[in-house]
């Protein structure tokens, strides 16, 4: 096939998933004879903060604006096998109303916030998706699974909505020999609905532990937050030291935003990162995560800082490296790269199957 992105960004991670998400999923695509163009639009965030900029994998390219998006890649819309338009592309309202008019192929959008898209639908202050183009797409791919898939055709009106969760490429992540720095570690941009949740599973447990050692990597985190001193910080860590963060804790911590949490079987890609380094994952819970990895035995789930302090200080470490080793077994059998591309391949030819059912 002959596939279009237009993504927010391939080129910067900093300060986004979407990148890490992208990269994983045209690389698997590429290797399996696709041809796959990803259209960026060259703000000057992403300028100034590119740890790949030129990815080796089929063909990036920066637009400046509507207008040399309009003119110098129209063509390319136009013949395309299918479109994908991701979420909180820049004016992506218009570019998808753009896009809708001018394919032959098929169009979908990629939602990687479904849940925080809806509620803003829901508020009227979404510009990066018309509520009335849903109806529209040939397919809604969502981040979320679950009863989410149902809203989005019931109530939205999408035509297919079809999970395309995020994933791991399992040649970037997996076991190494590194010396274990940190007995608990959390990878994640600052944001204020998840961070009750850090201060209640890493933050407090290390107060309580003193001798602990933790770590919280990630941008914008306000300067004005009170770290314990066994808490190291790491401002921005791209994604080719991900390996090597996850491989040198004893446990990493993943934590859901609410908007995900309420709507549930939202994972995180650095839930499957770790999770193919074979680091143990201590979670808070949410509905749908005991889906994708079993409770005690490939995840612990910790309802409180007591929880998460008790996982991180008594749990024996034959038990530690059984919990880690089962959740990449789990992970590599269900929630890699090569499964994302086969399940878009999936989803395209079922579209295909019922536009040739309808002629």
């Amino acid at each position: 096939m002959n596939i279009v992105f237009l993504g927010l960004s391939i080129t910067s991670s900093w300060g986004n998933g979407h990148a890490t998400t992208y990269r994983a999923l045209l690389r698997e695509l590429d290797r399996r004879g696709h041809s796959v163009t990803f259209l960026e639009r060259d703000l000057p965030w992403n300028r100034d903060n590119r740890d790949l900029p030129e990815p080796p994998y089929g063909s990036t390219c920066l637009y400046e604006d509507l207008s040399s998006l309009y003119r110098d890649y129209r063509e390319d819309i136009i013949w395309a096998d299918l479109v994908v338009i991701g979420s909180h592309v820049p004016d992506g309202a218009k570019i998808a109303r753009w896009v809708l008019d001018h394919a032959r192929g098929l169009v979908a959008f990629y939602d990687i916030d479904t849940p925080i898209t809806v509620e803003a639908i829901d508020r009227g202050d979404v510009d990066y998706l018309d509520p009335g183009l849903i109806p529209r797409f040939d397919l809604y791919l969502s981040f979320t699974g679950g009863p989410m898939l149902d809203r989005l055709e019931r109530h939205y009106g999408a035509r297919r909505a079809r999970p395309l969760y995020c994933s791991v490429d399992p040649e970037q992540y997996f076991p190494t020999d590194e010396n274990v720095v940190w007995d608990m570690g959390y990878l994640g941009t600052y944001a204020s609905d998840r961070q009750s949740a850090l201060d209640a599973l890493l933050v407090e447990p290390a107060r309580a532990w003193p001798d602990g050692r933790f770590v919280v990597a990630g941008a914008r985190y306000p300067d004005d937050l009170d770290w314990p001193g066994n808490v190291a910080r790491i401002e921005h860590l791209p994604p080719g030291q991900h390996r090597r963060f996850y491989n040198r804790q004893r446990f990493t911590l993943n934590i859901t935003r609410a908007a995900m949490r309420a709507a549930g079987y939202a994972p995180s890609v650095r839930l499957f990162e770790a999770a193919a380094c074979g680091t143990p994952i201590v979670s808070d819970r949410c509905p749908g995560i005991d889906e994708l990895f079993a409770p005690d035995r490939e995840i612990v789930l910790a309802d409180s800082a007591e929880d998460a302090r008790a996982c991180i200080r008594d749990l024996p470490e034959e038990r530690r490296r059984e919990l880690g080793d089962a959740a990449r077994r789990r992970v590599l059998a269900e929630h890699t790269s090569a499964h994302r591309a086969r399940d878009l391949e999936d989803y395209v030819a079922e579209c295909v199957g019922v536009a040739e059912v309808a002629v």
